[in-house]
């Protein structure tokens, strides 16, 4: 496309992006959508990443009093005259994004959570010298909008109070990630106090409240069972599992190809869908926007640019850990299976408790799917759903976290750790073979089923590295250049100026003997040795190891 937009990343004010010149995938059907069934309370439910604050800040310019009706020109919402015509710019709008309340204790949260609020009133300053407010109306709304406001849980109904009475139309309130503020205080402590809080707010504003026209809520979890909704009236929630709403947040495979085609990046088609796809929310196939924008940036910047896990940096993985951390020898095996491709049938609870996330591991499984780290494939004949790995950003997310738990739990254990190094040492390569092996055992391997052979030495060559890493004395290179070649790991130990090569090999029909020769002839014929002796090794030691599933083998030149 010529005077190609700028792509937005990390943009997530709809005002901005269609003012300032930035690229913008319609989702205006959200409106239509919305007004044609909504609720008097709506909450979507979907993972981290997917459009959610954008789409509500979408809804707050469509329908505030005073909206700049340009930013829909030529948008779906605009060829519905009638609707336009109705609620665009019609009601006063209250909108909080709660993602940023993440105090470490609750005093500190409760002191963010006011802030935003009095940001919010802020932002209707004009209230404040309303001559259709009472004097006490004006000294209450001062009292928010300064923080001094001790009753917090009353705020949001007050401040919808006193936009009734300035405009006389019923206010509109969308709360951005609303439970981001539960998922921090259940992590540091205070989860409790937090419910609460939050359930004050919530039952003023949203049960009790005459001065609502409706409200819109999203979130990752649906926390019903805290009675944070409890006695709410025409309550709807729309989960990934609706089919109502599922091409609204994230973008469809016809969106992302249409992106491409407009920046000249049709050709990354394959590799943007192996990454970032397979995401099914309802009945549709849903890629992650968030890694589909940042990659075509790249891809604008580099045309050789590859594929990158983006998701890791910009949402919080504590739950794969604290998942895995539970993990049974039945769910290792499950989370392999997973790995390598495979589909794990199993039951979703959509209606969960922070505090019941530990009470079984089947409750972790509902929040891995709910959180987007798990996908659905379909159901069974008994309502269990088949759950998947998305893609290859998501897998290589649980490999990585998987070998990060490996050598965390293994730093437990330094006793085996330095007994295990020192085999290296003394030329022990039954002591090698026995240690390692357990640990393969009590670990999480991957599985022959669609993985590649490189792909699964990379996964043992990374543990392998995680365990010898216990040495902080010894200089250990990965994939170094020697030789002719790149040795897999190379080892400078100070005991006697000692230089050791390891060559790792899977042995993809299971002759384990075969491998650690074909691993030893490698060492030798490409000379891996003679980086060590550049660097003033002394002494060498050579290994041939290899892995099939979770045995090895290992073989002393």
């Amino acid at each position: 496309m010529d005077n190609k937009l700028k792509l937005p990343v990390g943009i997530e004010n709809f005002e901005e992006i269609r003012k300032s010149g930035f690229y913008y995938i319609d989702k205006t059907r959200l409106i239509e959508q919305l007004l044609q069934n909504w609720g008097k309370v709506n909450l979507f439910t979907r993972p981290r990443r997917f459009g959610k604050t954008l789409n509500m800040s979408m809804l707050k310019s469509f329908f505030e009093i005073g909206t700049d009706s340009s930013l829909f020109e030529g948008l779906y919402i605009s060829n519905n005259t009638e609707l336009c015509n109705e609620y665009m710019g019609k009601y006063p709008v209250i909108f909080l994004s709660l993602k940023g309340v993440d105090g470490l204790t609750f005093s500190k949260s409760k002191e963010m959570l006011s802030e935003i609020i009095k940001e919010e009133a802020d932002r209707h300053y004009y209230l404040k010298n309303s001559e259709k407010l009472t004097q006490e109306d004006r000294i209450s709304f001062q009292s928010i909008l300064t923080g001094t406001d001790e009753n917090i849980e009353n705020s949001l109904k007050t401040l919808s109070r006193f936009l009734y009475k300035h405009y006389d139309r019923k206010t509109i309130i969308i709360i951005d990630e609303y439970d981001v503020p539960l998922d921090k205080a259940f992590q540091n402590g205070y989860y409790k106090e937090m419910v609460a809080l939050i359930k004050g707010i919530f039952g003023q504003a949203l049960k009790t409240n005459d001065f609502l026209q409706f409200a819109i809520l999203t979130g990752c979890l649906r926390i019903s069972k805290e009675s944070i909704f409890t006695g709410l009236n025409n309550f709807e929630v729309l989960s990934i599992l609706n089919v109502q709403y599922d091409e609204c947040f994230g973008f469809t495979d016809a969106e992302v190809r249409k992106i491409l085609k407009d920046y000249g990046l049709s050709a990354h088609y394959a590799d943007m869908k192996e990454w970032y796809d397979g995401y099914r929310f309802g009945n549709t196939d849903i890629y992650c926007p968030w890694d589909v924008i940042r990659y075509s940036k790249s891809l604008c910047m580099d045309e050789e640019a590859k594929p990158e896990d983006f998701w890791s940096n910009s949402s919080g993985n504590a739950i794969v850990r604290r998942f895995i951390d539970k993990a049974d020898a039945s769910t290792k095996n499950e989370i392999e299976r997973l790995i390598a491709g495979e589909y794990i049938e199993k039951e979703i609870s959509q209606e969960l408790t922070y505090e019941e996330l530990d009470d079984k591991i089947e409750n972790l499984w509902s929040v891995l799917f709910t959180t987007g780290y798990l996908t659905q494939q379909g159901r069974t004949d008994d309502d269990r759903y088949r759950l998947a790995i998305p893609n290859k950003e998501i897998r290589n997310l649980f490999i990585k976290k998987v070998r990060e738990w490996f050598r965390d739990a293994s730093k437990n254990d330094g006793k085996a750790l330095e007994e295990f190094c020192n085999a290296f040492i003394q030329k022990n390569s039954q002591k090698i073979e026995q240690l390692f092996g357990d640990y393969l055992w009590n670990t999480i391997s991957i599985r022959d089923t669609a993985v590649a052979k490189e792909k699964k030495e990379n996964f043992y060559h990374g543990i392998l590295l995680g365990l010898l890493g216990y040495k902080s004395n010894w200089i250990i290179k990965s994939n170094a250049e020697s030789g002719t070649g790149y040795s897999d790991i190379l080892i400078e130990a100070p005991d006697n100026r000692t230089g050791i090569v390891i060559e790792l090999k899977y042995a993809e029909n299971g002759n384990m003997d075969k491998a650690c020769l074909d691993a030893i002839k490698q060492i030798e014929e490409k000379d891996y040795v003679g980086r060590l002796k550049q660097d003033g090794m002394r002494n060498f030691i050579s290994y041939g190891i290899a892995c099939y599933k979770k045995d090895c083998k290992v073989m002393l030149k």
